[in-house]
Parts: C-alpha cells; sequence; structure tokens
C-alpha cells in the first residue's frame, strides 16, 4: 500500500501498540469527559443546582465522541477544549448547561496529561522490573564463568560474564528506585481555576472555603487519586515533566551502557544477541551478523537522552501564572519520550531473552592474556620458595617484552609462559605454573558478588512484583 504521508516510527516500528494507544486522540477526549463527570458530580454532591439525570445523560455520552463534529466547531472557535465542550454539550443537551462548570481548560487538558502519564509510568515500570528478572537470571547462570576484564577498553584483571551482567543489572535497580519515589509522590494538578486561586468555584459556593476544598478532595477521589498539587498557577508544576524525562533519560543511559557492551562483546564473539535463521546482516556482505537490536537501542536510547532537555526547558520559561509556548513542545516531547522508551525496553526484553554465550571463546581471549596478569602470582610463588625478587623481576620484564613483540609486530602466540617455565631461575615446576593460570583464581569475589547482590536487592523487588511479571514482547522490525 503507497503511504505519501509521514508516519512516526516510534509508532509504526518501535513502541508497542499498548503504550502508542495511551497517548492516542481518544484516551486523552475519554479522560477529559471522565474529567467533566466527576466534576459535576462532586459540585452536585455538594449542593450545587445538579440533577442526577444530567450526571447520568453525562455518562451515557461518555466514550461516544463525535470527533467530526468537534474538529468542525474547532476550526470555527480555535480552542480544542471548548470544541470539545459544545461537542458533548450537543449530545447532553440536559446537561450542557453544567459541563465544565467553573473550569478552565487546564482542569481537563493537565488532569489529562497527568492521568495519561501516569498509566505509561506504570507500563515502563513493569518492563523494567521484567527486564530486571531476565537479567537477573543471565547473570545468575553465568556468575562463575571467569571472562577477561576491560578498563578503558583494555584487557584487565578477570572478572565473570555474570558479574558483568550485574553492572547492568545494578543501574537499572537505580532507575527502579527513581520510579517509585516519582509515584510515592505523585499528585494531579487538581480543581484551582484559571490562574490556580479557585475563585470561580468560591463564586459557585457562595465563598465557602471549605466546600471549595472538599470539591477537589472529590474530583481527585472519583479519578482514583489521594492528593492534587497544594498550590499551582494555571497549569501544574512544569518540573515534574522534567523529572519524568530525566528517569527516562536515565534509563535511556543505562540501557545505551548495556547495548554499547553488547556491542562490543559481538565484536569480540563472546556474547552475541539474538539472530533469527533469516535475518540478514548486510544486504551486500552475506556473512555478516550486526548486532541491530543493540545498536537500536543506542539510537533511541540517544533520542531519549536529548529530549529530556525539552521539559526542562519548558520549564525555567512558564511566565508568572503561564504561557502558553508550553503546550506544542509537550504535545511532542512527552509521548515521545515514552514511545521510545517502550522501543527501548521492548528490544532489551528480547535481548536478555535470547543473549548467546560462547565460552569456548571468552577462554580463548582469557588464555592470551592471563599469562601477563598472572606474573605478579608467579613472582611472588618464586620468591616464596627462595628467589630473588629483583632478578625475577627484571627476568619477567624482559620476557613479557619479548612476548608483547611477538604478539604485536609478527602476529605470533605468546611465549611468556613457555619462558618463564623454562628458566631455572624460576623454582616452579610445569605443574605449579599451570595450576596458577586456572581463570578461577583470578576473579575474585566476583561471583558471590553477583548472587549476593542478586539475593539482597533483586530478589526482594521480585517477590514483590511478582504480578507485574511476565511480559512478552514482539518486534515489528
Amino acid at each position: 500500500m503507497r503511504k505519501d504521508k509521514y508516519e512516526n516510527p516510534l509508532i509504526t516500528r518501535y513502541a508497542s501498540g499498548e503504550m502508542a494507544s495511551l497517548f492516542s486522540d481518544d484516551e486523552k477526549f475519554r479522560t477529559w469527559r471522565r474529567l467533566w463527570i466527576a466534576l459535576a458530580q462532586s459540585q452536585m454532591e455538594l449542593g450545587l443546582s445538579i440533577s442526577e439525570e444530567q450526571i447520568e445523560e453525562l455518562k451515557a455520552h461518555a466514550d461516544d465522541i463525535d470527533y467530526d463534529a468537534a474538529a468542525e466547531i474547532e476550526r470555527e472557535v480555535r480552542h480544542d477544549v471548548m470544541a470539545h465542550v459544545i461537542a458533548y454539550g450537543r449530545q447532553c443537551p440536559s446537561a450542557k448547561p453544567i459541563i465544565h462548570l467553573g473550569a478552565t481548560s487546564c482542569y481537563v487538558g493537565d488532569n489529562t496529561d497527568l492521568i495519561v502519564m501516569h498509566r505509561a509510568i506504570l507500563l515502563v515500570r513493569k518492563k523494567l522490573i521484567n527486564l530486571l528478572a531476565r537479567l537477573a537470571d543471565f547473570a545468575l547462570a553465568y556468575r562463575d564463568l571467569p571472562a577477561l576484564g576491560f578498563t578503558h577498553y583494555q584487557p584487565a584483571q578477570l572478572t565473570t560474564v555474570g558479574k558483568r551482567a550485574s553492572l547492568w543489572l545494578q543501574e537499572f535497580l537505580l532507575d527502579y528506585e527513581e520510579v517509585n519515589d516519582i509515584l510515592s509522590h505523585y499528585r494531579l494538578r487538581g480543581v484551582k481555576g484559571t490562574t490556580g486561586t479557585q475563585a470561580s468555584f468560591l463564586t459557585l459556593f457562595d465563598g465557602d472555603s471549605e466546600k471549595v476544598e472538599r470539591l477537589e478532595k472529590l474530583v481527585m477521589e472519583k479519578l482514583g487519586f489521594g492528593d492534587a498539587y497544594p498550590v499551582t498557577g494555571q497549569t501544574y508544576p512544569r518540573k515534574f515533566d522534567t523529572r519524568v524525562l530525566h528517569w527516562l533519560s536515565s534509563i535511556a543511559q543505562s540501557a545505551h551502557k548495556m547495548a554499547t557492551d553488547i556491542r562490543l562483546l559481538q565484536h569480540q564473539k563472546e556474547i552475541e544477541e539474538p539472530f533469527e535463521n533469516k535475518q540478514i546482516g548486510s544486504s551486500a556482505m552475506a556473512y555478516k551478523r550486526n548486532p541491530m537490536r543493540s545498536e537500536r537501542v543506542c539510537a533511541l536510547a540517544r533520542y531519549v537522552m536529548t529530549d529530556a532537555l525539552n521539559p526542562a526547558m519548558t520549564a525555567s520559561v512558564q511566565w508568572l501564572e503561564r504561557t502558553l509556548d508550553d503546550s506544542a513542545n509537550r504535545r511532542i516531547s512527552i509521548p515521545q519520550g515514552f514511545l521510545a522508551m517502550d522501543g527501548i525496553l521492548n528490544l532489551l526484553l528480547n535481548i536478555t531473552d535470547g543473549l548467546v554465550v560462547y565460552p569456548k571463546v571468552i577462554e580463548k581471549h582469557i588464555h592470551d592474556e592471563l599469562p601477563f596478569m598472572a606474573t605478579e602470582t608467579i613472582l611472588m610463588e618464586a620468591v616464596k620458595r627462595g628467589g630473588d625478587r629483583q632478578a625475577l623481576h627484571e627476568k619477567i620484564r624482559q620476557y613479557s617484552m619479548e612476548a608483547a613483540k611477538r604478539v604485536k609486530q609478527e602476529g605470533l602466540q605468546s611465549q611468556l609462559i613457555e619462558d618463564i617455565t623454562g628458566d631455572d631461575d624460576f623454582p616452579l615446576t610445569p605443574a605449579e605454573i599451570e595450576a596458577i593460570l586456572d581463570p578461577k583464581l583470578f576473579t575474585g569475589r566476583a561471583s558471590e558478588q553477583t548472587v549476593a547482590f542478586i539475593r539482597e536487592y533483586i530478589k526482594p523487588i521480585l517477590d514483590a512484583n511478582q504480578d507485574q511479571l511476565g511480559v512478552s514482547v514482539e518486534l515489528s522490525v
């Protein structure tokens, strides 16, 4: 089918249908109607002249939105909220006079944004928990498998494959802890009126402040939230958007780090992301097995990290009680930040579900580098048996330089251990030196750390969120 208009790839290629639907117009406008119903119902309960019949009429038409009528009205009035107020009123002639009573546009706009964002946060949190579970399984499965460590992307002291995965896990744990803090302080804008003073509602209730306060509490309860911001201007604090998108940016940073590590390790043929039977790595080089999923994670992660600048700038320029230059930016930056993050987590869940480890390649890389790392242990053992520390140190230095030359300049295998074994000044047998070269002697507490970390920090989270586990994802491409 021919497509002659730009389509957002975050929806067509990356994000799940569930996340995309949260930010749909249908979800937004149905939530507006929920808010109008909650407001009218609460006003009725507090004594305003609103009937049960009017409330029932509003409820009867809560979901059958006439989008064509609303669009036609908006072209005329140039105001999206009033267009939907008028369209709703045409469907509910009896309730028409009391729709949006005392409210400002931000009553429906801002509260809806926060309600939708709350649901999106919970969806991201759910997928994050599932990622913790899969990474924990992987880390435990490979907790004892020695692997060459790297600092500065240069060979360093050994670690284990599982311990390295626990580093990824710990970063996502920080992201999990952050979202719990966000949720524990979650509030809606509430029922505040045009500049946040609640003046219109005070007028409706003849100056009765207690009823105005009670109105906000009743509306919040009907919407399923316990709290509203105690003070606002026309909008809820835009700094909250900054906090949420910085949290998404934080997950993106964790994801980029993990995906980059996988890309590096796939280059070394130690670990490989899933590669399907009919998958093509390159249109020209048929042998290629590119880490395309991890590359895509990095690409989307960069987008999310830079997207976090948008709410920061928006929050900083909210003049006095409000200015409207936030609206167009927020329509893009917030939904697309969540859509991109949803795509990232889908990819990571897919990757961790099928990561392939190649122990023989890992063992070969250890074998190539371990002799150099083991020289200090060999030196100490030799000195304990009567060797001259300074003389043996110099010999090891010379043998190491020669071995490095063979490897780097001549492309040959290192002969370092053979040189040391054949030198009578080292009072160690070949078998004793071979025993020193056991990789497991060089991984320290990597395995213990991994097990303890998962037992003490990750398992309690998974135990407390059993109902969140079992997410399955299917990539579009």
